[in-house]
């Protein structure tokens, strides 16, 4: 009697690799029709619309005082929130995943409201918080602070709708990873500090990365959240995806598929950041949320 152990693929999958060969093709066939139809063709129609008239009429659309200024601001939101979800991200994967505490499912729950909740629905609230209406909007007006319909509430909106990405990378990944290593360094008299930049930091680095590419995308690409809470005064609190609708209601067509090829291109790069990160660290990829 042999007592060679069953390969996984006859536990686990025992149909892989016996389907017929038609089989194999229509699915694959499948696949690749819809990406096609539901991602690249789309994708395709954008750049050959915002180069329908050449490359220079592409440039100057870009180029336009407006559109500059709605680059800027995306940008300028983006080097907020991401750095401020990160940080809070890296918190609370560590105190999830390494400690015990009262109320740890509740925080968990906590931190996956923003993908249960519509972005509109969100900015909504952030007007009923912080509008001239809002509950604290007279103690807003009275210090001469606004919020809303600017750049404070544009970039509160983007932290909300990006809040779980990096947690939710890092906490999977940490709870893995177990507390052995910091349970050794606390014991060789190591701080809580040092433990975490000697121990936990290295070891989770390449999962933030991750989260932050997705954070990072994600908040160069909001729409809802960020359309209501801006006011859309063009020139001042208009992100990318704003301007790219107004100059479609203007029907201004090159100039709308112009700014909308550079977020296309902003998005390809950060897909091919994440996938070169997974090429090399498939372990993040299995870990991811």
């Amino acid at each position: 009697m042999s007592l060679t152990a069953p390969s996984a693929a006859k536990i686990g999958h025992p149909n892989i690799g016996r389907e017929p060969l038609w089989v194999r093709v229509v699915v694959i066939g499948v696949v690749i029709a819809f990406v096609t139809l539901m991602l690249v063709l789309p994708l395709i129609a954008v750049f050959a619309q915002a180069l329908s008239k050449g490359l220079s009429p592409f440039v100057e659309a870009i180029g336009q005082p407006d559109s500059l200024s709605a680059i800027g601001l995306t940008l300028i939101t983006a080097a907020i929130a991401v750095p401020f979800n990160a940080a809070f991200g890296v918190i609370a994967a560590w105190a999830i995943a390494k400690h015990r505490f009262v109320g740890k499912s509740l925080l968990v729950s906590l931190i996956d409201v923003p993908f249960s909740i519509s972005p509109v629905v969100a900015g909504l609230a952030y007007i009923l918080v912080f509008g001239l209406q809002g509950w604290a909007g007279s103690w807003l007006i009275d210090h001469d602070i606004k919020i809303i319909f600017a750049v404070p509430g544009i970039v509160l909106a983007t932290i909300f709708v990006t809040f779980p990405f990096v947690a939710r990378q890092l906490i999977p990944l940490m709870q893995a990873q177990g507390v052995d290593e910091e349970e050794a360094a606390a014991s060789l008299g190591a701080s809580a500090l040092k433990t975490f930049w000697r121990v936990t930091a290295p070891n989770i680095r390449w999962g933030l990365l991750y989260g932050v590419l997705l954070c990072n995308a994600r908040a160069m690409g909001e729409f809802g959240a960020v359309s209501v809470v801006s006011g859309h005064i063009r020139g001042l609190t208009d992100t990318m995806p704003l301007h790219v609708e107004i100059l479609y209601n203007e029907y201004d067509f090159v100039g709308a598929f112009a700014v909308a090829a550079l977020l296309c291109l902003l998005a390809i790069v950060t897909l091919i950041l994440k996938a070169a990160l997974e090429a090399f660290q498939p372990e993040v990829a299995a870990n991811a949320v």
